[in-house]
């Protein structure tokens, strides 16, 4: 009787709820998509995801966040292949490694910021922060899309999360991707904090409007992109950093321009960089900091730009009369000047080493020898002692007479070679790597896990917006404007001024070479101006994709991965024209 009775009740409870509810889970004690995304520290963790995504896409991806941003460009080449020669088809066709992996880290970040924007509107959190969650996620959104604009031209556009399986994108046109960018950044740049309230690394309006006026600029939108320019050069909390500061101010040989990438001093809270913009934070042995010292390899790795540019001089020799001296000049890796445990994978062309430095070749600060070293001391006691004929420096534009060398591989015996090449020392931290790396401080000798540049980043510097509205200026046909904004540049680099009449798209590309060099992403530069402009640069001074495959205007786009092709099965994904 007790059992019918119990059933019986049981039957009348559940035939009075609804049945879809009472089976549904409710999460309470843990996390769930369902209850992630409710309050403002939840989105302040979904937000930190997107500064990870772009770190790891930029500067912590191993060779794809470096290489990838310098070669095929008008101003480096590969120094590893030695005399071999570049496949781009291969390099940058559809089932290529190149092209797949910005494509997912790239479309990652979209969604996570598609998520973010998603959610909040079903959130708990205010609406006056709801507007600021909205700024970042569509700030990191519309860096994104700018992005795949210039390395792929159109690409599907994706404007909310995706819940399910989708498999009938199509592509939108390279003006309709970089038209979305910047009504994403237009958003951001209007409602992002000023840059003084925010914290280091942190967006700010000034990064957004930075952005805004390079989007600007890629849709031809000359006036546009100055104003957006100018609310970045006017703001009073920014300017050029003119004279010396930071962490190493007082040693010599030194200037404000090597200030700017020592040790700590990228941040206004640290040593008060007024010229830093948007700062990627690389934060040495701390969880998810993005610098490693224990492996360079660690995911997200570290930034290898020290490892790719600075040459590997222990495979450096030097030969009299055909024998092989008996001491290396070098030894590595060393934390000097030599370039700390450098591979020389990335060499500059002759227009990087020479070409553009003209006739201020001995005055920019900027090609100074602890700025761009040409002249390598010898850090082998051992070799300054039985060669004391040789002084203390090797200067590779004026070797010893009745010496040779084997610079590079396939018995390359010519300067640059990636054993010997000249470098920016952006890339890595002389006499300044961290503690734990040297396994002899005395000698500032190297561990073999170094390689990584240990140092935080500049996404954007204030000297670049000053070209970037130089260059919508040079689109207005304002010389005398555009030579204005150059020679606030060239002037704290100590270099001649230039002419209003001089000022041409090559000379802002030669000044943007000058400048920022490595730091800057040149590919994007190059893929922001179009096929004819970045086709004209790499054929006139890169004499490498002279070789093998011939460069043509189809390379100045990657192909859209196969794999997202073959995905896509309910609709067309157009392949880029040139890739089979």
């Amino acid at each position: 009787m007790k059992k019918i009775i119990y059933i019986a009740i049981s039957a009348l409870l559940l035939g009075s709820c609804n049945e879809k509810s009472f089976l549904e889970e409710t999460p309470r004690d843990f996390m769930s998509s369902k209850n992630s995304y409710s309050t403002s520290a939840d989105f302040d963790l979904a937000v930190n995801e997107l500064y990870y995504l772009t770190r790891y896409e930029f500067y912590c991806n191993g060779e794809r966040s470096v290489m990838d941003y310098l070669f095929g460009t008008d101003f480096v080449w590969n120094g590893s292949s030695g005399s071999s020669v570049p496949n781009l088809a291969a390099n940058y066709g559809p089932s290529a490694a190149i092209p797949q992996a910005h494509w997912d880290k790239l479309y990652l970040l979209i969604a996570q910021s598609n998520t973010i924007i998603s959610r909040l509107p079903k959130s708990s959190v205010p609406e006056s922060e709801q507007v600021l969650f909205n700024a970042k996620a569509k700030f990191f959104r519309g860096l994104a899309y700018r992005t795949l604009a210039y390395l792929y031209g159109g690409v599907p556009l994706q404007l909310e999360e995706v819940l399910g399986p989708k498999t009938n994108y199509v592509r939108a046109t390279r003006e309709q991707t970089i038209a979305q960018a910047v009504e994403d950044v237009k958003f951001a740049a209007e409602n992002l904090k000023d840059i003084t309230a925010v914290k280091d690394g942190e967006v700010s309006a000034p990064a957004a409007y930075h952005l805004l006026s390079e989007l600007y600029l890629a849709q031809d939108k000359a006036q546009e992109a100055v104003d957006a320019a100018t609310k970045v050069i006017s703001n009073p909390a920014l300017g050029l950093m003119t004279q010396r500061f930071g962490s190493r101010a007082t040693e010599q040989p030194g200037d404000v321009y090597w200030d700017l990438y020592r040790t700590g001093n990228q941040n206004r809270s640290t040593y008060g960089n007024r010229e830093g913009i948007f700062v990627i934070q690389m934060q040495v042995d701390v969880l998810g900091g993005g610098t490693d010292i224990t492996s360079i390899w660690s995911s997200p790795g570290s930034y290898l730009l020290e490892r790719h540019c600075a040459p590997q001089t222990s495979l450096f020799k030097m030969y009299k009369n055909g024998v092989s001296l008996t001491q290396s000049p070098f030894n590595w890796p060393t934390g000097d000047y030599t370039g700390g445990r450098g591979i020389g994978s990335i060499i500059p062309t002759t227009h990087f080493d020479k070409e553009v430095w003209a006739s201020d070749f001995k005055t920019d600060i900027r090609n100074a020898n602890h700025n761009f070293v040409r002249k390598f001391a010898y850090n082998n006691p051992a070799f300054k002692t039985l060669y004391k004929e040789l002084g203390d420096t090797l200067d590779i534009d004026n070797p010893p007479a009745g010496y040779t060398f084997l610079t590079g591989e396939n018995s390359q015996t010519t300067f640059p070679g990636r054993y010997l090449t000249c470098y920016q020392t952006k890339v890595t931290n002389p006499y300044d790597h961290p503690k734990a790396l040297y396994s002899n401080a005395a000698t500032y000798a190297l561990s073999g896990s170094s390689g990584g540049t240990y140092t935080d980043q500049y996404m954007f510097r204030l000297a670049e917006t000053y070209l970037l509205r130089a260059e919508a200026y040079l689109k207005q046909s304002k010389t005398d404007l555009a030579a204005a904004d150059i020679n606030v540049v060239r002037a704290r680099a100590n270099a001649s001024k230039v002419s209003a009449s001089a000022v041409t798209l090559d000379y802002i590309l030669d000044e943007r070479i000058r400048e920022l060099g490595v730091e800057e992403k040149r590919r994007l530069t190059l893929g922001r101006l179009g096929a004819d402009v970045f086709y004209n640069r790499v054929i006139k001074y890169n004499p490498y994709y002279s070789l093998g495959t011939p460069f043509t205007k189809n390379f100045t786009l990657y192909a859209i991965p196969q794999s997202a092709i073959d995905a896509n099965k309910d609709a067309v994904l157009d392949q880029n024209p040139g890739y089979l």
